[in-house]
């Protein structure tokens, strides 16, 4: 069995988690800024979710396979994040999902959400965490697996080595900081593994000890 790194490039096959109630799989779907998208299947009911419809609907459509697939959850408005996001509903039909203040941003919304809601992939449910900073509507999903680690989908406001961009506004920076030090690194234990909207996976442990510095830094 192949242990799963986190790490996909473009043009590679997906990494593939398997938890006992959600398979994970990582993609890359290239593109300017080599995005991941993430599709998550509930083992219980073979339901399917998909994290950043990103680039390159035929791939996605292809990942989704024959399995149908119930909803695409866009974690923030940059376009980079949503290129495919059209094409991958009209040809599913799932709900598209995104949290309200960057949902007048996206090509197509059927449901906004807010911090605290629920989304659910058959079974299994994912909180919403808004984090303000990236932009305004940036949200990350977590998954509290009941026989392990938590699951965290962070987009463009966490990633190993600092937080997401924020283009020098340093008010923005300051949200960012202080949104995923309370919401995520002072609520979730360290094991959290976490999976970014571009590179490799990490954990909470292991950016921690950071924290001060990227605070001191300003990005």
């Amino acid at each position: 069995m192949t242990t799963y790194s986190g790490h996909v490039s473009p043009g590679s096959a997906p990494a593939v988690r398997t938890l006992p109630e959600l398979t994970i799989t990582k993609k890359s779907v290239g593109g300017a800024y080599d995005n991941n998208a993430y599709l998550l299947r509930c083992t219980a009911t073979g339901a399917r979710l998909l994290i950043d419809a990103a680039n390159d609907a035929p791939d996605l459509l292809a990942l989704i396979g024959d399995g149908g697939l119930s909803t695409v959850v866009t974690t923030h408005r940059h376009g980079d994040h949503w290129g495919a996001l059209a094409e991958v509903v009209a040809a599913t039909g799932a709900e598209s999902v995104a949290h309200e203040d960057d949902a007048p941003e996206l090509p197509v919304v059927t449901r906004t959400v807010a911090d605290g809601d629920t989304i659910t992939v058959g079974a299994v449910s994912l909180e919403v965490i808004h984090l303000v900073g990236h932009t305004p509507g940036s949200i990350a999903l977590l998954y509290r697996d009941p026989s392990g680690t938590a699951h965290l989908w962070t987009g463009d406001s966490l990633f190993p080595g600092g937080v997401g961009n924020t283009r020098g506004d340093k008010a923005a920076f300051r949200s960012l900081i202080t949104d995923v030090t309370t919401k995520l690194f002072d609520r979730l234990p360290d094991d959290t593994w976490f999976y970014p909207g571009h590179g490799d996976d990490s954990t909470l442990g292991a950016q921690r000890p950071s924290l001060p510095e990227w605070r001191e830094r300003g990005w």
